[in-house]
């Protein structure tokens, strides 16, 4: 599905994306514009991104044909091109099938109407308090015309989304606490009751925007020069700055930001990649050798679940939301806490028992039409997404660390694959890459670009955002098992 313009035509694939933005080319920066004294901001950071140098990021205008029709999809979605599109970009798969998705559930015909959507996602996006989707949506629920007023704090916005505040705060948090009472709450609250295609959307939207929260934050996504944080009115340091440049923000790098690796040397790094290469060979033949018992399976289980708790990032101080984020949503005290820390025992959740392709793809699907199969195409891209590379290395078979990845982030929710050795997991996954795990999945207000330098230090910035990708697809589809197995339960 192809995304149209306003007018329902594509652009032409011949049109540069700066005609795409209205911008005209300009002549360095003089004529009428200085003349009128028009202060125009600049970029405060470099790039879509503060952790990856804006010179290996896609420039807009070098795009091809079908990066080119992907810039334009989006911009004619959003109105904007955005600094997720433009990271998201390295993998234009992906971003095609994500788009699709977002933008079914924002602007296409669906149970709740167009300003609770993005409300929804403002109070998602808050309790992680990421300040750039609350921005980004904040100017989208005025503009398809939501109250003002609302956006004074939850208070003020109608009894029926004030209700959806506890079911955001436990699914963004403590997945694993959801009940059939929360749902039965939700339903039966007389005039303010949700009926369960809009609680479906609801829980869909909470579900998406708490993922790309970790995203944003995963990768160090910059603010839009439109929003608070994102611009400055200091001079330009380079003569002759074209505003053209300042849009896309084309304009120098910091040679510090660069050198992402910091001052560890390249051998050693080189050694980190030859390392897991050799454990992955050796897991393969441990593998085709023998089989662990599932009794054996089941207390590997237990003992990763148990070791997870335990991973942490030396950054674990608590973050205090902004006045502007917080006052969309309640209890902001309430934060990730790993299941056995509260004084009660989770049960493990067995994806034999209750998995998304049998239970969860069809329940969706059933009450709110066409949306399962978008977010089902859109795990399986993620997941099975490869080029059979690893850093410097071609025609290599990744399912093995895809797979741990993608798992691990299920352990640490409870969740459990009965056919899936948990000991790889360890010998897959250092210490250091699972702190960024974690804390990109459960805190990612908490992520900073040392976590995200001091992970695979040989592998390419395209391969840590396929990372992030499999982590906010296997966080979101967690989230939706918990809240579509307790629906499930109330129902029956």
């Amino acid at each position: 599905m192809r995304l149209a313009t306003s007018a329902n035509e594509p652009y032409p694939a011949s049109l540069a994306v700066s005609e795409l933005l209205g911008f005209k080319e300009c002549g360095g920066g003089s004529g009428q514009d200085e003349e009128l004294g028009i202060r125009i901001p600049r970029p405060l950071g470099h790039g879509p991104s503060r952790f990856i140098p804006e010179k290996e990021i896609l420039q807009v205008g070098s795009e091809d044909a079908q990066m080119h029709a992907l810039f334009s999809d989006s911009f004619a979605a959003l109105g904007r091109l955005d600094n997720i599109t433009l990271v998201m970009v390295f993998h234009p798969q992906y971003l095609e099938s994500f788009l699709k998705t977002q933008h079914y559930l924002l602007q296409m015909d669906g149970p709740l109407p167009l300003h609770y959507r993005h409300y929804i996602g403002i109070m998602a996006a808050a309790r992680h308090q990421c300040s750039y989707l609350v921005n980004l949506h904040v100017n989208d629920f005025l503009h398809v015309g939501g109250d003002p007023k609302w956006l004074n704090g939850l208070e003020n916005a109608p009894r029926k989304l004030q209700n959806l505040g506890e079911l955001n705060k436990v699914l963004a948090h403590r997945p694993w606490l959801i009940t059939k009472e929360h749902i039965e709450g939700l339903l039966k609250a007389e005039e303010h009751s949700w009926s369960l295609a809009e609680l479906v959307h609801a829980v869909v939207l909470l579900t998406h925007y708490h993922s790309l929260a970790s995203f944003t934050f995963g990768c160090g996504i910059s603010p839009e020069i439109h929003c608070d944080g994102g611009h400055t009115f200091r001079p330009p340091s380079v003569s002759n700055y074209c505003i053209c440049d300042i849009t896309n923000g084309n304009h120098s790098v910091d040679e510090a930001q660069v050198n992402s690796a910091g001052n560890v040397s390249v051998s050693d790094s080189f050694f980190e990649v030859e390392a897991l290469m050799e454990k992955m060979r050796q897991l393969q033949e441990c593998r085709d050798e023998e089989e662990a018992s599932q009794e054996e399976m089941a207390s590997r289980f237990e003992i990763e679940k148990r070791e997870s708790m335990f991973v942490f990032s030396s950054d674990d101080e608590e973050v205090t939301p902004a006045r502007d984020v917080s006052r969309h949503f309640e209890d902001t005290s309430y934060g990730y806490k790993d299941f056995s820390r509260h004084g009660m025992h989770v049960p493990t959740f067995r994806v034999q028992d209750y998995c998304w392709e049998d239970h969860g793809y069809s329940l969706v699907n059933r009450l709110y039409p066409d949306v399962g199969q978008l977010i089902d195409e859109k795990f399986h891209i993620a997941y099975n997404l490869t080029y059979n590379t690893m850093a410097m290395h071609k025609d290599v078979d990744t399912s093995m660390l895809r797979r741990a990845i993608w798992n691990y982030i299920h352990c640490m929710f409870g969740i459990r694959y009965d056919d899936y050795d948990y000991g790889e997991i360890n010998q897959l996954l250092d210490r250091g890459f699972k702190v960024y795990i974690k804390t990109v999945v459960c805190t990612p207000e908490k992520v900073t670009k040392r976590m995200y330098d001091s992970f695979w230090r040989q592998f390419k910035h395209s391969e840590k955002v396929h990372v992030n990708l499999l982590l906010i697809e296997a966080r979101m589809q967690a989230e939706l098992l918990y809240a579509l197995r307790a629906i499930t339960r109330y129902m029956t």
